[in-house]
């Protein structure tokens, strides 16, 4: 029988295990707890869910909702045990987080393929193929161990992400292309006068932030601070930081701005756009309300919101191929949050993704890329082809193929979502996709 190690049972690890397991691959599953915890983890089950117990919007014109039904069509086991075991999934899927866990777990221990075996990885065992889903709070002597195998640049142990907007909700006409130090249009800029300015710096100051856990206080280096600590220094730290004017001339005025936030696009097609130096630890609504003050962002929609956590990732689009393998060691795969993927769905699909692939290759078969239309597809291309500066993401419609036809933001994400399920639905039905029904 053909084995298969994977390293570590969170959520894209689990999910990985079990869709080989039952395409007759012998997975030796690795999870260090309950021998060693990480500083979240409370319990030895699998799939532990530490933070939030929502698995976000059930609603199909959102990011989490169209991955959702993507990763039923596909027969996922954690997504369906999910709705098995929600409090609510009406507008969002909220679980009980110790059923869920409690169920996976007993899952894997009655089936024959799966062997659990209870200790930390220190380096990567022999035999292969491996994938390494250790997730965001990889131990300390993996992360060194890793950091060494991959390449000392190739691995982060702090993320500082800056929100990303919705490039159709921009209001152009109050923005203008530009870079401080050429003559290039690599960034938008939007410029705010004295009093917006003024306005935008109290109500940062005074905004409300999220709590931060007690072994990340303190861990944040002064290169990448939240922007509202920044604020905090002194009423013109911004306009000498990231909301600095300098090199820029508004052609409207002809003159330069009081202040610029500057907007810089995430893909070719610039249908979404971070906000540079905008890392933040302010919660969801409170980034909402003080980062639509900004002029060119007062009817913005925010597709992924800024956050400072820890967070063990690699910088996937060097490393990984669209198979989710080392480009430069065959038969070593990664999944999950250690890749740059942001969210439970997401983590969930990557390593659905990662096993498909680990699957075909054992059977001599080709790798699979999903289509870019589906949000799966979307995301693993954004993960392992991200061109310039990397940070993790969820799932989000500014990753699919834009629809040029002008239609309402919901009925363009209804046709995108529905475009996307069709090309999931052909994409499984050919011969070379491994489906198995549950």
């Amino acid at each position: 029988m053909k084995k298969v190690i994977i390293i570590g049972g969170g959520l894209a690890g689990s999910e990985a295990t079990f869709q080989l397991a039952i395409r007759g691959i012998k997975v030796t599953l690795f999870e260090m707890r309950p021998k060693k915890f990480t500083p979240a983890h409370k319990t030895g089950y699998l799939s532990e869910i530490v933070c939030s117990n929502s698995f976000g919007s059930t609603d199909v014109t959102r990011g989490r909702g169209m991955i959702k039904e993507e990763l039923k069509l596909l027969n996922s086991l954690l997504i369906k045990t999910a709705y098995e075991v929600s409090i609510s999934s009406k507008k969002s899927l909220i679980i009980d987080r110790e059923r869920f866990s409690e169920r996976i777990t007993s899952i894997f221990s009655s089936m024959e393929n799966i062997e659990i075996v209870r200790e930390e990885i220190k380096e990567l065992p022999n035999g292969r193929p491996i994938l390494v889903a250790t997730g965001p709070l990889t131990s300390d002597s993996f992360s060194l161990y890793l950091k060494k195998f991959l390449g000392e640049g190739f691995l982060y142990f702090y993320d500082a992400i800056a929100p990303i907007v919705d490039g159709a909700t921009i209001d152009y006409s109050k923005a203008f292309w530009g870079g401080r130090y050429s003559d290039e249009k690599d960034y938008l800029n939007c410029p705010l006068n004295e009093r917006e300015y003024e306005i935008f710096w109290r109500e940062l100051i005074s905004a409300e932030q999220t709590e931060v856990r007690d072994f990340e206080k303190g861990k944040f280096f002064e290169a990448c601070l939240p922007i509202e600590e920044i604020a905090r220094r002194g009423k013109d730290t911004l306009r000498f930081g990231p909301l600095r004017p300098t090199g820029l001339i508004d052609p409207k005025t002809g003159k330069r701005p009081f202040a610029v936030a500057q907007l810089r696009p995430e893909n070719k097609e610039k249908t979404f756009f971070s906000l540079v130096g905008f890392q933040t630890s302010l919660k969801y609504g409170e980034q909402k309300r003080v980062f639509r003050l900004i002029p060119a962002l007062k009817n913005a929609e925010f597709l992924t919101y800024g956050s400072m956590h820890r967070n063990t990732f690699i910088n996937s689009p060097k490393l990984l191929k669209v198979n989710l393998e080392l480009r430069e060691k065959e038969n070593v795969f990664f999944a999950g949050q250690i890749i740059g993927s942001e969210g439970y769905a997401e983590n969930i699909a990557t390593g659905l993704v990662a096993s498909l692939n680990i699957f075909n290759k054992l059977q001599g078969k080709e790798s699979i890329v999903f289509p870019e239309e589906t949000m799966i597809g979307a995301l693993i291309k954004y993960i392992t082809s991200k061109e310039g500066e990397f940070q993790p993401t969820n799932a989000h419609f500014g990753l699919l193929p834009p629809i040029e036809e002008k239609l309402s933001k919901k009925e363009r994400r209804k046709r995108m979502f529905e475009r996307g399920i069709k090309k999931l639905k052909e994409f499984t039905s050919s011969g070379d996709f491994p489906y198995h029904q549950l």
